[in-house]
């Protein structure tokens, strides 16, 4: 009598390699690319030149050249190298949206965790305060904010910080429901561990997936709001490339320098692309029940 097949987790190195099948692999050799891009910038400002030209200044004799193998990607209306400002911009790109989903995943994951555990009317006054915020469409709030400000690369990073922490609260808060009443917490708060103590070390492991997930697949959206408000003139302010900021500028050039709009528009639609294909990848390792049910 042959004995029951049992199914054993896979191997932390099985499961690594099975997350780059398929979608991780395109997102992540995008991603490593950008990565180096932004070191690049880095290493720019220290005083290095990384790009085929410095990417603000003029060159008038060299205006709306077409892309040729002196100028790969053409250049603009001033004549800079477009090629030279796109790598410069994943830079502010990048680095900006990195900074506001870290800022919002913070403030929300900590507020909607302190809901879930401690309950009653702490969990009713921070939840209310996390719906007065998400009941504004989050770009229009977004760009509200930053107008009011002044706008500039730090405000606008302020203000899509400001209305993204909410979904992350939301999902804390659900999560840490979820868990807080798990055998192993119980047993936690019967042997007089303290709520703190639950927050800052027995439930952030268990939370830290679920974030992680939400946070990969943010940083498209985030991205995108920030060249919408580049585009809008809240982002990024001219002369410094941002690629949002660049597919405004060429609006007047349409449709004959095709160019000036369709490489940084490119670059937008990729790093959405490969951070959602990253953070589905993501979410079918940390979520064994989406993976099962095919969604």
């Amino acid at each position: 009598m042959s004995s029951p097949a049992i199914d054993l987790p896979p191997p932390a190195r099985s499961r690594a390699i099975d997350m780059l099948r398929l979608g991780g692999v395109p997102g992540l050799i995008v991603l490593v690319l950008f990565a180096c891009i932004v070191v690049g910038g880095i290493w720019r400002l220290t005083g290095h030149v990384v790009t085929p030209y410095d990417p603000v200044a003029l060159d008038l004799s060299s205006r709306l050249l077409p892309p040729t193998l002196a100028h790969p990607f053409g250049t603009d209306s001033l004549g800079r190298d477009v090629l030279s400002r796109v790598v410069a911009g994943a830079w502010f790109s990048l680095m900006t949206s990195m900074a506001v989903i870290a800022i919002a995943a913070t403030i929300g994951t900590l507020t909607g965790a302190v809901a879930g555990l401690l309950g009653g009317l702490a969990d009713e006054v921070l939840m209310r305060i996390t719906d007065l915020f998400l009941a504004f469409p989050a770009l229009v709030l977004a760009a509200a904010i930053s107008a009011t400000f002044g706008g500039g690369l730090a405000t606008t990073a302020l203000a899509l910080a400001a209305v993204f922490w909410p979904w992350y609260a939301r999902i804390a808060r659900a999560r840490i429901l979820g868990l807080k009443n798990l055998d192993f917490v119980t047993a936690a708060i019967t042997l007089g561990a303290s709520r703190r103590y639950l927050l800052l070390v027995t439930l952030p492991p268990l939370l830290a997936p679920t974030v992680l997930v939400q946070m990969t697949m943010d940083v498209a959206f985030v991205t995108l709001s920030l060249s919408s408000l580049s585009f809008l003139g809240l982002g990024v302010q001219s002369p410094l490339p941002e690629w949002g900021g660049m597919v405004y500028e060429a609006l007047p050039s349409q449709p004959r320098a095709w160019w000036l709009a369709a490489f940084p528009g490119g670059a937008i639609a990729l790093t959405a692309l490969a951070f959602n294909l990253l953070g589905d990848r993501l979410r079918d390792q940390f979520d064994p029940d989406h993976r099962r049910n095919g969604d």
